[in-house]
């Protein structure tokens, strides 16, 4: 419901206020002083006030300032008798949404209202967002409970309060740029950005550009200034994964950022300044890249001051059946399920396997699983093949060819996917143009 309060000691023209406003669909409470209004505040959660500048108890203007710190996503806006500029100037500094001129506001509070309330609910919706996504990122949302991860999850926790440079180290799919999130999110830099680039995913000349942006002129196509990464994290974090890709010039440039928090954007010649924590991430084993003189031994000693290991999925098995019954629920609502459970010899192939690609594996393996669940549990028979044991049962009917296996397959994938076919060949694991081919020939 969105709520209004008005704050006047007017009886009549607070009640036929009330009334109009009540009209336009809002919930309206009524204070005829200051000391009600705040109560009120306190008990119901209200998008708007409409207050009166002089009141009984005080002044409007100063209420307002009252108002914002105890609530900064309600709007205020102020009613006057006789308005004057020095107040105008004030309320607004005070954080009043507007201030107006009552005799003017029967044409303009209604308009004026709804232009206070957007601007109140989108700032309720950022602000629950971010309590989400701190919420999603935080230490205790990471799934598992063995040792191993425990001892991991404690040596974050204790650098996530300083400012110090972090080297996150591990195979493939362990976690990294979750624990780099949460890092941040646990750090005095939590409500400025956190950007992550992939140093893999780009070439040299690209990833100079993405990280530190360029001037207008600067080569074909630069008509503009750009901002980099480094600067639109400024005062935030920026995560480098796979910093062990990074050509032999750009780990310079980091190096430069680390040491005296200046770079230079591409075509330009006066440095930009900037402030920001670093976290990088690698699968590599940087020492033995420095031997091949494809890592620069400077820049992991300023990198590796406090360096975390992430443990492979394969030293922590105990924490398979965690993740497999969260996958499988976090799976099933996005799949318009019921949540799933698993079965005992489901389970017991998911322990029993080597998971190269750990975490991020265990992941695709539980969500393919999910497509292709029938009943309300993931059996042996949802798995790929090579999981499968001999000594299990597996669910297929001697009559069904492997082509047949086939379509029913791509088929309740894109189910589940909605149609879509990038999301579909993602899933499948091979290219979109052999989805669309298969499609065609299964007539899907």
């Amino acid at each position: 419901m969105n709520r209004v309060l008005i704050i006047d000691d007017e009886d009549k023209l607070r009640q036929l206020m009330a009334k109009i406003i009540g009209l336009e669909g809002f919930e309206v409470f009524q204070a005829d002083d200051i000391k009600s209004g705040l109560k009120r505040l306190d008990q119901t959660d209200i998008d708007v006030v409409i207050c009166d500048v002089k009141l009984p108890d005080g002044s409007g203007v100063d209420t307002v300032k009252l108002i914002k710190e105890k609530h900064p996503y309600t709007e205020v806006i102020l009613l006057t008798a006789y308005g004057n500029i020095p107040d105008g100037v004030q309320a607004i500094k005070n954080g009043a949404f507007d201030y107006i001129t009552k005799g003017d506001d029967n044409n303009k509070i209604i308009p004026l209202l709804y232009k206070a309330y957007d601007k109140a609910s989108l700032a309720k919706k950022v602000n629950q967002l971010e309590n989400r996504l701190v919420k999603k990122y935080a230490f205790d949302k990471i799934v598992g409970k063995s040792k191993a991860l425990q001892r991991t999850i404690e040596l974050a926790k204790k650098v996530a309060k300083t400012d110090t440079t972090v080297l996150l180290t591990g195979e493939t799919g362990t976690g990294k740029e979750v624990f780099a999130q949460s890092i941040h999110q646990e750090s005095s830099r939590s409500t400025a950005s956190f950007v992550a680039i992939n140093c893999s995913a780009f070439s040299r000349e690209l990833l100079e550009n993405e990280l530190f942006g360029h001037r207008a002129g600067a080569f074909t196509g630069a008509n503009k200034d750009q901002k980099g990464l480094f600067e639109e994290a400024h005062k935030g974090t920026v995560f480098l994964d796979e910093i062990g890709e990074m050509a032999l010039e750009l780990q310079a440039k980091i190096l430069r950022v680390l040491e005296t928090g200046e770079f230079l954007k591409v075509g330009d010649s006066k440095p930009t300044k900037v402030d920001v924590r670093i976290i990088a991430a690698t699968n590599r084993n940087l020492e033995e890249e420095i031997a091949k003189e494809s890592f620069r031994s400077d820049l992991f000693y300023r990198l590796s001051v406090f360096a975390i290991h992430l443990p492979a999925l394969r030293e922590r098995k105990e924490d398979i059946k965690d993740l497999a019954l969260y996958y499988a629920q976090d799976f099933s609502l996005k799949a318009g399920k019921k949540p799933l459970s698993v079965s005992a010899d489901y389970l017991s192939a998911l322990v029993h396997n080597g998971w190269k690609g750990n975490i991020r594996e265990l992941k695709n393996v539980i969500e393919r699983s999910v497509i292709l669940a029938d009943g309300d549990t993931l059996e042996v028979s949802t798995l790929p093949l090579d999981m499968q044991s001999d000594g299990m049962q597996v669910a297929v009917p001697s009559s069904m060819s492997l082509s047949e296996m086939e379509r029913v397959h791509i088929h309740k994938v894109l189910q589940y996917t909605e149609g879509n076919k990038a999301e579909a060949a993602r899933l499948l694991q091979i290219g979109v143009a052999t989805l669309y081919r298969k499609i065609e020939e299964y007539k899907l």
